[in-house]
């Protein structure tokens, strides 16, 4: 039985999302050939297996998801090439988050499966949430409602620059 909100937070900017049509395609399938024709995409990076886009729903700033270009339900599906770009996108990805953003620790996982909580059963990602102390306070355990201190758009900018431009940044740095 869901819990009722009894403190709603007003959120303008969902008005769009909520009156727009809704496609049957996957979001990240749809959202990863996007990159480069706005903001609104929120694609940090891309490589030549997978990409790393913010999660238009997150839980703290910076919530990231790291996706292969396949569509695929399982990581056991993936060939070694694109579960090695995906696993070294997340490490990136991590050490960018903690130059730039400085958290105190990370949730990091995938949901693989309704029972283990997958939102997206069928595209397989990689969540890698920042975490702060206090991040867990008041608002979200007392009033139902989860504050994120900057816009999506603000926090694409802001890692997208920390992690090295539109390049492709997934591949490794030669010494």
């Amino acid at each position: 039985m869901a819990k009722k909100m009894n403190r709603p937070l007003w959120a303008p900017w969902r008005i769009e999302f909520i009156t727009s049509p809704k496609s049957k395609r996957c979001f990240l399938c749809s959202r990863n050939r996007r990159f480069g024709e706005g903001e609104e995409a929120l694609i940090i990076a891309k490589g030549k297996y997978a990409f790393a886009i913010l999660n238009r729903y997150p839980y703290n700033s910076g919530h990231l998801m790291i996706a292969p270009y396949a569509h695929v339900c399982n990581l056991t599906l993936l060939d070694t090439d694109a579960y090695h770009e995906l696993m070294d996108m997340s490490l990136h990805a991590q050490k960018v988050m903690m130059a730039a953003m400085k958290p105190g620790g990370f949730n990091i996982g995938f949901n693989i499966g309704a029972a283990a909580g997958a939102g997206l059963e069928d595209h397989v990602h990689m969540h890698i949430v920042p975490r702060w102390a206090g991040d867990t306070n008041f608002m979200p355990v007392l009033g139902d409602t989860r504050v994120v201190p900057q816009s999506l758009e603000e926090t694409a900018a802001y890692l997208r620059s920390a992690w090295g431009g539109k390049e492709e940044s997934g591949k490794k740095k030669k010494n």
